[in-house]
């Protein structure tokens, strides 16, 4: 993997956590660099960034707080409408979810959705703006 390539996808990391980059603009960044969706862990605290070739990247982060037991879709998409407000930051958004019973996102670039999945695997998917079925 391009050296580049993981520079993008830690510093997009980097610069979430520290809550200085929108999630549009982490998007932007690794579809620039041919990233296909990643995987974030929130118990671990890990995000797996995947090529279309099969090479993965791992960067470690903020690991958020036990996730609640049971699922809450409705949750998951208050905590979202909230921080697409811009009313809270990254990592408030992480504890909601979590507080929701989120365990983990994936975000498929090339699919342009996120889904959020509990601990049961019952999830909630969020279609990125206009693309939609």
């Amino acid at each position: 993997m391009d050296t580049h390539v993981k520079d993008v996808m830690h510093e997009v990391s980097k610069a979430s956590e520290e809550e200085r980059i929108s999630f549009p603009n982490v998007v932007k960044a690794l579809m620039e660099v041919g990233v296909e969706r990643y995987l974030a862990d929130l118990i671990g605290g890990n995000r797996t960034f995947y090529m279309p070739d099969g090479e993965i990247e791992v960067v470690r982060g903020h690991k958020s707080r036990a996730p609640a037991q049971t699922f809450s879709a409705e949750g998951v998409e208050k905590a979202l409408r909230t921080i697409q407000r811009g009313e809270i930051g990254y990592r408030e958004f992480c504890e909601r979810i979590a507080a929701a019973g989120c365990v983990g996102y994936i975000v498929s670039l090339a699919g342009r959705r996120a889904l959020y999945y509990g601990r049961t695997n019952d999830s909630y998917v969020e279609w990125f703006p206009g693309a939609k079925p």
